[in-house]
């Protein structure tokens, strides 16, 4: 099972990620949050409430509950 062990905001919507296996990359969520037609998603376009995020879990959680896998995470990252 690969989890991710750090976060780091870097800017807009981009977090850069270390997982597991040790592979690190940036993800751009941007696109995510934009074409998701949920609340819970649409709320996370303001950026500061974007930029509250935590590592729980072993994946990204957000304040209004959102959480997005680690496997979902991993495949969208550029390294």
């Amino acid at each position: 099972m690969i989890y991710i062990t750090k976060a780091d905001y870097i800017s807009d919507y981009k977090i850069r990620l270390a997982f597991s296996d040790h592979k690190e990359g940036i993800v751009d969520l941007k696109d995510v949050l934009a074409n998701d037609h949920r609340s819970v998603f649409k709320s996370l376009l303001d950026i500061e409430k974007f930029k509250r995020f935590k590592v729980e879990m072993y994946t990204l959680v957000w304040e209004n509950g959102l959480d997005l896998a680690p496997e979902f995470l991993y495949k969208k990252i550029v390294i």
